[in-house]
């Protein structure tokens, strides 16, 4: 396995979250269950803080705000490519920030665009992100992973990037 640190594995998990796009989105409930939901990423910026659109009266944004404590998972599963983050959510009241983030697609749970009561933003500040890639093409994965069953033998350790990110 590849391992990537500091700036590549950052840079790199950008790509993949932006890429992705959808991830579900954990947290913890009143009566301490974990509970997952669909969201669309609309940003990872450069401080690795990754961005979400939601509404203020909902379920997520409650359970956020009584336990800031949250999990992203991306999964892409034709592509093989996988991405966890754990971190930190809050909820942001920043208009300039929306404006920005803000594209027409969100019209379907935003009747109102910007204008929409209760719309914010949700930011999950990383703790802790790993990914885990293909590290080369399709076509020679599945060569190795052919090769591997026929021969029972495990797969070299370079079929696989993997990325671990603290803080």
């Amino acid at each position: 396995m590849t391992e990537l640190t500091g700036r590549e594995a950052r840079d790199r998990v950008k790509e993949l979250v932006e890429d992705i796009d959808f991830t579900m989105l954990t947290t913890q409930d009143d009566a301490g269950h974990l509970v997952s939901r669909p969201m669309s990423t609309r940003q990872m910026d450069e401080n690795g803080d990754i961005w979400f659109f939601t509404s203020e009266d909902s379920k997520k944004v409650d359970e956020a705000k009584a336990d800031h404590d949250v999990n992203l998972a991306y999964c892409d599963a034709k592509g093989m490519r996988y991405v966890s983050v754990a971190g930190r959510a809050s909820v942001v009241h920043d208009r300039a920030k929306m404006e920005e983030l803000y594209s027409p697609s969100l019209d379907i749970w935003f009747e109102d665009g910007l204008d929409t009561p209760g719309i914010t933003l949700l930011k999950v500040t990383p703790a802790e992100t790993e990914f885990w890639e293909p590290a080369k093409n399709k076509v020679a994965m599945a060569a190795v992973m052919l090769k591997s069953l026929v021969t029972r033998d495990t797969p070299d350790d370079d079929i696989t990037n993997h990325g671990r990110i603290v803080g």
